[in-house]
């Protein structure tokens, strides 16, 4: 058995990655010790390495992660090639235009890739894997930052466009989304709020870097049916906790609900956890708002 980090050594796959892969892909199970520590047997590094193999190649990580499951596993029926990718090239082609700095390249990806439908699963099977694709090449060194954010803005463009126009509901259930204070990369949140504006709710969008007072007076300005915050790393938990104080000193009723990679951090808090799939979770909680 391995720890993560001697699996992560062994694969080339960055222990952070593993951890999203087992949570967005259901790749691996690791089992775990009596403190919760993951522990990688060698049938969970094959299949790692096989889905690393297949990335390297040109596949998106979707694609790749359904392709395991086919080869390796018992239940590939759990996890089907995503209809919203081109076979195996998109991911790659905007990694490369990124790499390139090639801003009508990159475009063109993106408006191919997002005029599919339904978009929700457009934003989950392709645009959020690939975000990460082009946040893996970065760290490899394949994409400058001025690459990586050629491709951030780009999609911050085109979600802006998206949650301009989708319908809403002015007037109904409000539902205030944003990320708390120190917390800039607002690519996933933003999403959410587009897929939650396109099920027709009221959505305040709050934005990045937002600390617990500014909450607050969302909150009082604006009411809220309830609120939902991202927690992408270990170290937004604090800030995050914060804001959900906050909000409850103003409204110790409101249903506060969390996403992101670090989202079980705010087990004990009265919140309620939405997963790392943005159109379940929207769909969630346009579920708990009254009609």
């Amino acid at each position: 058995m391995y720890t993560i980090k001697r699996a992560a050594e062994l694969t080339g796959v960055p222990a952070a990655t593993l951890r999203a892969w087992e949570r967005r892909y259901d790749l691996v199970e690791p089992r775990r010790t009596d403190a919760g520590y993951r522990l990688y047997d060698d049938e969970a590094v094959a299949r790692v390495t096989r889905m690393a193999t297949l990335i390297a190649d040109g596949w998106s990580a979707s694609t790749a992660a359904a392709e395991v499951h086919r080869l390796l596993g018992p239940d590939s029926a759990t996890l089907p090639p995503s209809p919203a990718t081109d076979g195996p090239t998109a991911t790659a082609e905007l990694v490369a235009a990124a790499a390139a700095m090639d801003p009508a390249e990159v475009s063109r990806v993106l408006d191919e890739q997002l005029a599919r439908t339904p978009f929700e699963s457009v934003v989950d099977d392709w645009l959020m894997p690939t975000l990460e694709e082009v946040g893996q090449a970065w760290e490899d060194g394949r994409v400058s930052i001025a690459g990586e954010h050629l491709v951030a803005h780009a999609v911050l463009r085109r979600l802006s466009a998206a949650f301009d126009a989708a319908p809403g509901r002015p007037g109904g259930p409000r539902v205030l989304v944003g990320l708390p204070a120190g917390v800039h990369h607002e690519l996933g949140i933003f999403a959410f709020a587009v897929v939650l504006r396109r099920h027709g709710v009221d959505v305040v969008y709050l934005g990045p870097d937002l600390p617990a007072p500014a909450w607050r007076d969302a909150l009082e300005t604006h009411g809220a049916s309830c609120a939902v915050l991202g927690v992408p790393r270990r170290r937004d938990a604090r800030p995050a906790r914060e804001v959900v104080e906050a909000l409850h000193d103003v409204d110790d009723t409101l249903t506060i609900l969390v996403g992101g990679g670090h989202q079980d951090e705010l087990d004990g808090t009265r919140t309620t956890r939405l997963g790392h799939l943005i159109g379940p979770a929207a769909a969630e909680v346009a579920a708990l708002l009254p009609a």
